[in-house]
């Protein structure tokens, strides 16, 4: 035992693969309570408008950790707050099976939602620069990428193991699965107890918010990652909905060639880029992307067939791969002494696309008769924004070389 705690904590491939986890602990955190919203609101008596709040709670706690952790990060140390963050995400879902016996139900369930979101939070703003400090990850945007797509793995496997756990042994064995997720999170504390962790930037060398600030290239990262998470969170969170209602699809089949297959395309694309990203600058395929984002979009809203329309929202998953993770690679290498408060920042912006995004489409449907047609086609701006902000990105880049 104490040889393998000693090769854990002399090699940065163990620190790479904690940091995979952390990113299936996300998803789990993400897409594991969701499932079972009609399940609380027919054993709890809960309405459907209030069950919806908490996705809404949820954002705002991330949004609120993202905000803070760029003033005490680096005071208390990436391991430290890596810990904490799964200890939060593992109490968050045991707390969805304890809070609402011993709170009233709703409380119970917020509580539940703010350790998650605490959790969540804070894995998005500490891991992508605990990997991108690792001086054993090679190219750097290949890392980024890479590991990102274990969200989307991980997003695959908790909706398809939880499936075929309710089919096994019916929904009403939720609470059992809430807490064998946990174990996930759990375990993954005690590992980052032991990988070796860098920091980003030397201790007092990193810039302080105001100076990002000051600085016109933030700016642009910054509108590029609202824009990141607008594009992916604009589609996603609508997918199955829009299926369903707006395309008259059979659920089943909807979510499989919807949400299901945006998750797995959006994975593979990361992975690919991971493999052959020293072949095609990451300015050009973040381009390419928000093209093909403007014509997924178009093809979802304006397709004369269903199928089509569905082939659209798949395709979306491949522009937008690419998008987050390169976003946070651009910052690094275009300002490397932005340190934890530079990706803490962007971690917010992204998580204001995410909410901006799902809104914009879900007004303009709303606003038109609950047409998700044009609400998906009202989300084509995002992909087009974006096209026009990795232009100015690499307009400054070459002045500034």
């Amino acid at each position: 035992m104490n040889k393998l705690i000693q090769t854990i904590k002399n090699s940065y491939d163990h620190t790479i693969l904690a940091a995979y986890i952390a990113y299936i602990t996300q998803a789990i955190l993400n897409n594991f309570s969701p499932l079972l919203f009609v399940t609380f609101s027919a054993i709890y008596g809960i309405s459907i408008e209030k069950i919806a709040l908490i996705v809404s709670f949820n954002f705002g706690i991330q949004l609120l950790v993202d905000l803070l952790a760029s003033k005490f990060l680096d005071k208390i140390g990436y391991r430290r707050a890596v810990v904490a963050a799964h200890i939060f995400a593992a109490l968050g879902l045991v707390g969805l099976t304890v809070f609402p016996m011993v709170l009233p139900p709703y409380i119970g369930l917020l509580a539940a939602t703010f350790l998650s979101a605490c959790g969540g939070g804070l894995i998005e703003v500490i891991v992508s620069p605990l990997v991108e400090a690792c001086p054993s990850t090679g190219r750097k945007e290949a890392a980024m990428s890479l590991l990102h797509s274990f969200y989307c793995w991980g997003q695959v496997f908790t909706v398809l193991v939880s499936t075929v756990f309710f089919v096994l042994f019916d929904i009403s064995s939720w609470r059992i699965l809430a807490c064998l997720w946990a174990v996930i999170p759990a375990i993954n504390a005690v590992y980052f107890c032991f990988v070796p962790v860098c920091s980003l930037t030397e201790e007092g060398t990193s810039l302080k918010p105001l100076q990002l600030f000051k600085k016109k290239l933030f700016w642009i990262l910054l509108l590029l990652m609202v824009c990141a998470g607008a594009c992916e969170l604009a589609i996603s969170q609508w997918a199955s909905a829009f299926a369903e209602k707006g395309l008259h699809v059979n659920k089943t089949v909807g979510d499989l060639a919807g949400p299901c297959a945006f998750a797995v395309l959006m994975g593979t694309t990361r992975a690919l880029y991971a493999k052959f990203s020293n072949k095609i600058s990451l300015e050009r395929v973040m381009l390419y992307s928000g093209i093909l984002g403007v014509a997924s979009y178009l093809t979802a809203a304006l397709a004369p067939w269903p199928g089509l329309s569905l082939l659209g929202c798949a395709l979306c998953g491949v522009s937008v791969g690419v998008l987050w993770p390169g976003t946070f690679s651009l910052a690094a290498k275009g300002m490397p002494s932005g340190g934890t408060a530079m990706f803490a920042l962007l971690a917010l912006g992204g998580d204001v696309g995410c909410t901006i995004g799902p809104a914009l489409v879900g007004q303009v449907s709303e606003a038109l008769g609950e047409n998700l047609k044009a609400g998906v086609l009202a989300g084509t701006i995002f992909p087009a924004l974006l096209i026009v902000f990795v232009l100015v990105y690499s307009k400054m880049e070459k002045r500034n070389r």
